[in-house]
């Protein structure tokens, strides 16, 4: 049971995270970190983390098939994030004489990216979640090492998303869902027992598409329109940061 017992520690990285980001959020300023350090950190998770993953579960002889196949399967990921976007209720930032009503709109819209960023967090936990159960099994020596490296990737995602949801029902929800999820990627590999590298290869794929949206059709246009370009810039320096020093600790 230490396998599970590990998926379910990662969780509690994510909560910690969460409770860092919620004390440090009430700051027009920090929304603007908050943006910034989102767009650091989904970046670095897709390129130093989830391509790599991907093409070790997925390896076709050819390698020109294996890009061509995770590239397909991450624009399904992307057009479903597209088709997810048009599904929530999506607040765009209009110019409002009632500069009440513009706060509120830019709240609202933090909230609608912090929906899209849980529900792809969500799945690429289950996905860890899945990998720390198969590696702890083989050697819960390697899986202690994997839960910290992974707990360490999640401090800055629970900042995330409390950066960004606004909304106290959602963000509990939010908390809940990604707390547990690793654990669930767990106890799906000890029930059923899936080590089908070509499937959770599939769901990475997934993952980077979904993430791929919110990073360049929400967090890149936010940077863009902001009128503090200085702090969303040091955000985004600091999210690189902490995926790089999470890597090299992991």
């Amino acid at each position: 049971m230490q396998p599970l017992l590990l998926t379910i520690i990662v969780g509690i990285f994510i909560i910690g995270g969460i409770f860092i980001g919620s004390t440090t959020r009430n700051n027009d300023k920090f929304l603007d970190l908050s943006i910034g350090i989102a767009l650091g950190v989904i970046s670095m998770l897709v390129l130093l983390e989830l391509f790599p993953e991907a093409y070790e579960h997925i390896a076709f002889q050819d390698k020109w098939r294996t890009h061509a196949f995770i590239g397909i399967v991450a624009a399904i990921g992307f057009l479903f994030t597209n088709i997810l976007d048009k599904i929530i209720p999506h607040h765009h930032e209009e110019t409002h004489k009632n500069k009440k009503t513009a706060e509120t709109l830019h709240h609202m819209h933090l909230g609608h990216v912090g929906i899209l960023a849980s529900v792809a967090f969500i799945l690429h936990n289950v996905i860890e979640g899945m990998t720390l159960y198969i590696t702890a099994n083989e050697s819960i020596k390697a899986g202690y090492l994997l839960c910290v490296g992974i707990g360490l990737h999640n401090i800055p995602m629970g900042v995330v998303i409390a950066g960004t949801l606004r909304n106290k029902k959602q963000l509990f929800i939010s908390t809940i869902l990604l707390s547990v999820s690793a654990f669930v990627g767990g106890l799906v590999m000890y029930l059923i027992n899936i080590e089908n590298e070509l499937a959770i290869g599939i769901l990475i794929a997934l993952t980077i598409g979904m993430l791929l949206y919110i990073v360049i059709m929400e967090l890149l246009s936010k940077v863009i329109h902001s009128k503090n370009k200085h702090i969303n810039l040091f955000g985004i320096a600091t999210g690189v940061i902490i995926i790089l020093i999470s890597i090299i600790l992991g």
